[in-house]
Formats: structure tokens, sequence, C-alpha cells
């Protein structure tokens, strides 16, 4: 009777509820618990970004249970992975995370974007891309205010800065580099507010724009040529890989995925890059990226000030985008509609069609959402150069 006793105290000695139990800060994993499956929620309840938000929160769950050893935080430490450590004593997501730390799945997952993405509006109407460059303004001015305000280091301050780009992959990408530490909580807040643009963008759009303004219909893109198509990914990524090398990665993966879509030659591999491949990497970066948000570097004061300054920066992007819209309309006598320069943050399509939401409440026969394409793709490169920026000042 004593030896089967001794096997169940033994069991239950090895169990994850005796660490759980035992664990000095006990409460802080229930509560990491509680914000995981409050997460999920969001994601299947309430459909905010489910397909990277659910696996993130999913990873984070899996992270949180004591004695599972899916993720050792000490493998990663001070920014470099430690090979021998990972040998002997790694997860099955310390092994998932090589592909977010190495920048593989970031750069994958642009491929698959690259390949669902139509440049055509931003073709046919090259002015989009101020309108794209000037949303990333909130990248500049998050940084700025997370260093002063908060006083973040300049690899934190940098990637919460990205957020503001309303793109979650490159700011996995960029944190990843400059502020692994940081990775769950920049992610969370970089999804979460991604998934909220039909609510935060609409009251900036209408404070700063005349009912006048949000009414004027624009005239009709020209069509686009397939040569046009083709030629425009290669120039893209030449110019951008010589004006901001560290940028290559994310933009090369991107022009990649839309010269396969658009030369007409390659259908298999578009359509594996817009499903299988795009799918498949987004579980594991979601999975792996969750995991990062431990209890312990999670509950910290500093992931509130994220949480602060990644709304802000979301905000002065589309500040940005909207107040050269409406100098470009000034400048054309009337023929841009403000609301467009509020897709220039990289939420695509999304942003676009919030241009297009907003723009038919006060027109009816108001049709934007073409128009908005055009600054809401040039924002994903323009994402993509602040990340090189960042990543050639502070990598």
């Amino acid at each position: 009777m004593e030896a089967i006793i001794n096997v169940f105290r033994d069991f239950f000695g090895s169990s994850g509820f005796a660490a759980f139990f035992s664990a000095p800060d006990a409460w802080k994993y229930a509560v990491m618990l509680a914000i995981a499956c409050f997460l999920m929620y969001l994601a299947i309840v309430k459909k905010f970004e489910p397909l990277l938000l659910l696996p993130i929160a999913f990873g984070m769950l899996l992270t949180n249970l004591p004695g599972a050893g899916l993720f050792n935080e000490a493998i990663f430490a001070d920014g470099h992975v430690h090979w021998s450590m990972l040998a002997s004593n790694g997860g099955l997501i310390d092994y998932l995370y090589l592909g977010v730390k190495l920048g593989i799945y970031p750069s994958l997952i642009f491929l698959g974007v690259g390949a669902m993405t139509d440049f055509g509006p931003l073709i046919a109407n090259p002015k989009s891309l101020l309108l794209g460059a000037a949303a990333q303004l909130g990248i500049f001015a998050a940084f700025i205010g997370a260093r002063l305000i908060f006083n973040f280091d300049q690899g934190v301050a940098a990637s919460i800065g990205i957020i503001g780009g309303a793109d979650g992959p490159t700011a996995i990408f960029v944190t990843s580099r400059l502020a692994p530490e940081k990775l769950g909580s920049i992610a969370i807040a970089a999804y979460s507010y991604m998934a909220l643009v039909p609510v935060i963008q609409p009251p900036f759009m209408k404070l700063l724009t005349t009912k006048k303004e949000r009414s004027i219909v624009m005239t009709q893109l020209r069509p686009v040529s397939k040569t046009e198509r083709i030629v425009f990914p290669i120039i893209v990524t030449i110019a951008v890989a010589l004006l901001v090398p560290s940028a290559a990665a994310l933009v090369g993966m991107l022009m990649l995925g839309n010269l396969i879509k658009e030369c007409g030659v390659t259908d298999r591999l578009s359509k594996t890059a817009q499903n299988e491949l795009c799918n498949i990497v987004t579980i594991f970066l979601g999975v792996s990226v969750g995991a990062t948000a431990t209890a312990t570097s999670f509950l910290q004061w500093e992931t509130l000030g994220i949480l602060v300054m990644g709304i802000c920066a979301f905000i002065a992007g589309t500040i940005g985008g909207l107040l050269l819209a409406k100098l470009m309309n000034l400048i054309s006598g009337g023929k841009i509609n403000p609301l467009i320069g509020s897709a220039g943050v990289s939420a695509v399509p999304m942003a676009a069609r919030v241009s297009q939401v907003v723009g038919q409440k006060e027109n009816p026969g108001n049709f934007l959402l073409m128009h908005a394409m055009g600054p809401n793709v040039a924002g994903v490169i323009g994402s993509a150069i602040a990340a090189g920026v960042f990543l050639a000042m502070f990598g």
C-alpha cells in the first residue's frame, strides 16, 4: 500500500499542478492563463484578427503551463540563440521560434501577402506612395514618444513605433531583432489594434475632414497594363534594396510574391504562396510569438506603456495620412477625397474598406475602395522601409 502511495506521490510531484502550486509567483501564471483565454475569446467570438490572434493566444497558454517545458526563455537570453542549450533542453516551441528569431516567418508571410496583393491602384496613381509614406508618421512619432515619455531604450522604442504601421509581420520582424524580450507584448498590441481599425480610425477621419471633403467623388483610375504590373515589383525591389538594404528581406519577398502572381506563368506557385504556405507559416508564427509572452516578461508596467504608445502610433499614422491627403486635395483643386489618406496604414485591406464605408455614409454614390487601396498597399512598402531604417540605425 505504501508503495502505491509513493507512486501517486511521485506522479503528483512531477505534474504541472505541483509546479503550479509550489511556484512563488503562481498568481502570475493564473493571470497569464486568464489573459490567454480572453484573447482566444476575442479571436473566436469577436473575430479580432483570428488567423493570428488565436495561435498567439494559444502559444501564450502553452508557455504559461508550468512544467510543460515547451518554451525556455534561457535558450534565447541576451538576444542570442544558445545552441548547446537548445540541443540538450529544447522544447517544441523553442524549435518553432527559430523561424521568428532568424527572420524566416515574417519574410514568408510577406511572400504570401505579395501574392495576394494587387498593386494596380498604386501603379495607376503613383501619388499614393506619398500617402503611404505620410502614414508612417505614427512610427517615428511613437518612437520619439516611447523614448521621451516612458524612457524605453532605442530598440524597444523602435519596435513600439512599428506598431504604427499596422503591419503585424513587420512589427514581429523588427522586435525579434531589437527587443526580443518584448515580442509577445508588441505582437499582441499590433494585432489587437489592427483588428480595431474600424473603431479607431472613423472618429479621427470625421474630426479632421469636412462633410464636403468626405463627399468628394474621385475619377476612375486608368487601366494598368500587364507589363507595368510585371516591371513594378522588380523596380521596387532594386530601388528599396539599394536605398535601405536592411529592408530587402521584407520588400524582396513581398515583391517576389507579387511577381509570381502577376507574371502569369507561375499560377501553382502563386496559389501555394497565397494559401498553403501562408497558412502554415501563420500557425507557426502565431504560436511561437505567443509563447514569448511568459509571466515574467509580460506582467510588467512596461507592457502598459507599450499598449499606450502602440495606439498612439496607430492614431498618429492615421492623422499623418489624412493631413497629407487634405493638402493634396487643396493642391489638386478639390479632386482628392482626404479619406483615402487614412488607408496609408498597412492594414490591408481593412483600412481601405473603412475609407469606403465612411465615404459612402456621406455620399452613397461614392466609391473610394480602389482609390484607397493605392495608399493602403503603399503603406505595406512604407512600413517595411521604416523597419529597415530602424534596423540599420539600431540593429
